[in-house]
């Protein structure tokens, strides 16, 4: 089966892009109202248990993942039975990893009350509510999730959008009804376990509609087998380091300095997840076809691709960490008050992480639609626990900024050339490196000049909250994009991305126009 790379990317970007927007409006009014309605400990509170969950998910091993990339090439030679089969084996080890979350998190069930500096709401039952989103947690394994790896892999994740966008709509209709209404916590945790089972039950459905030949059934050859349980091994460790990194700076802020430190951090924490979520679309909306790309393509052909994508995420990289480090503090004053403030250095740490961040998500996208995870197996342990070291160092002294910037160093100094000598040795040919670190670092000059620059412009900015953040949006609409534009307005980077986004307001266009996008 021949996947329609392009017109399936641009078609999961439009319903991704809605569903990532809905799903960053949303939680902010929720996040406002648990806060108005709860107060911030509370808040703090499902930060921590959000993170200790993230943990929990080590079971998950990289299942899924490795299950996605084993079905790429019996897709594209139409070999139903293999197909089958993997659909099979992926349920016996969704159901596994069900039991196995479910036994784990009751034997860490003493371990909760340590995780949290200072006193917990009275009438709060801390270990009722580390239930309630433990089971959360196992539903979503237990319940059909196998068939989630069928749309994924057909690079149709715009179906998964669409049953999002609905289910989501009664999560946080639900959740803000009861805290308005009871002001009841254990009822706003209900709400969402109860989601997980409407999510799961609908996803299924839409799997079933589109691919309804598809069932688990049949046996896969072991050779097959053996080589999916070497991948899922492989990705254990990238599982490890991806987890620690995205929950350990949680644990410890919760740990060391307490749920109200932790609350603040994390308002500042949703914007820069907010604005990775968004590109997130692009790379999840990608995968499948750059896997596709990289069976049937050339490595040349490969590599200028990749030089295209690294131009329009650093880009779109350096505008978001200009935007931040000039908005977030009249945006957090605005929505969560002044005592919600962190100290400038603060917002350009995490700048700088958010930049580091998309860069390094993208070279993680190539590393898993080419699944070179033995390669690289064990580059994302060692950069988490590099950073958890320096975390627990670094808090000591710098507090909350030690955290912030433990990981930025982690990232930027061990991660980011490890998975680039990873890329180049397996991918591509390794006398293109060079030129691409140029290219890193030439789009990584222009960011930080945007930023400088950006900020020059606006700090002198201040008075009235509202005046503050519509002069500052002004200026980021403005200086980034010049400053991006100018030095590589003649190259072929250029080139290429001006060629994907027209081909990309062709398709969106066209389909909206009911002609179906590109062919």
């Amino acid at each position: 089966m021949k996947i329609e790379r392009t017109k399936n990317a641009y078609r999961n970007i439009l319903f991704g892009g809605i569903l990532k927007v809905y799903q960053i409006l949303l939680p902010f009014v929720m996040r406002t109202a648990m806060i108005r309605f709860m107060g911030m400990r509370y808040l703090g509170l499902s930060g921590l248990f959000t993170s200790i969950l993230q943990v929990l998910n080590l079971a998950e091993l990289g299942v899924g993942s490795a299950m996605v990339f084993s079905m790429y090439r019996p897709i594209a030679e139409d070999d139903s039975d293999t197909i089958c089969a993997l659909m099979k084996l992926y349920r016996t080890y969704y159901r596994l990893i069900g039991l196995a979350i479910g036994a784990v998190g009751l034997l860490l069930t003493p371990v909760i009350p340590h995780l949290i500096r200072g006193e917990v709401p009275s009438e709060l039952n801390l270990y009722i509510l580390y239930f309630l989103n433990l089971g959360t947690t196992v539903i979503s394994y237990w319940l059909f999730a196998y068939r989630n790896s069928l749309l994924t892999a057909h690079q149709r994740d715009d179906v998964l959008s669409k049953v999002k966008l609905l289910t989501s709509t009664v999560q946080y209709g639900s959740q803000l009804f009861v805290l308005a209404v009871f002001h009841d916590y254990y009822l706003y945790l209900i709400a969402a376990l109860l989601t997980q089972i409407f999510t799961n039950v609908l996803t299924a459905a839409a799997s079933k509609r589109h691919y309804p030949s598809y069932c688990p059934k049949g046996e896969l050859d072991q050779n097959i087998r053996s080589d999916i349980n070497r991948r899922i091994r492989d990705l254990f460790t990238s599982k490890v380091g991806s987890i620690v990194i995205n929950s350990a700076d949680t644990i410890v802020i919760s740990a060391f300095l307490g749920l109200e430190v932790l609350a603040v951090y994390q308002n500042y924490y949703y914007v820069i997840t907010s604005m990775t979520g968004l590109v997130t679309i692009v790379f999840t909306a990608c995968l499948a076809g750059i896997g596709n790309s990289l069976i049937v393509e050339t490595k040349e052909k490969n590599y200028r691709d990749l030089r295209k994508f690294t131009f329009i995420i650093a880009w779109i990289a350096g505008f978001g960490a200009s935007g931040f480090l000039l908005l977030a503090q009249p945006f957090v004053r605005i929505f969560f008050g002044s005592e919600s403030l962190m100290e400038m250095p603060a917002v350009v740490f995490l700048a700088a992480y958010y930049y580091i961040f998309e860069i390094n998500a993208l070279l993680n996208t190539y590393k898993d639609a080419g699944g070179i995870w033995h390669k690289d197996r064990w580059r994302p342990m060692v950069t988490a626990f590099a950073n958890l070291g320096m975390n627990l160092i670094m808090v000591q002294f710098l507090s909350i900024y030690g955290i912030i910037l433990s990981t930025v160093l982690s990232m930027l100094c061990v991660g980011m050339p490890w998975i680039l000598r990873n890329l180049f040795s397996t991918m591509f040919t390794g006398d293109k490196l060079k030129g691409y670190v140029k290219l890193l670092l030439q789009s990584t000059a222009c960011a930080a000049a945007a930023a400088g620059m950006s900020y020059l412009c606006a700090y002198r900015i201040t008075g009235n909250p509202w005046k503050v953040l519509i002069l500052r949006l002004l200026i980021v609409l403005i200086v980034p994009n010049a400053v991006f534009f100018l030095p590589f307005r003649k190259t072929e980077e250029m080139k290429g991305a001006e060629e994907l986004i027209g081909r990309a307001v062709s398709a969106v266009t066209g389909k909206m126009h009911g002609r179906g996008g590109m062919r």
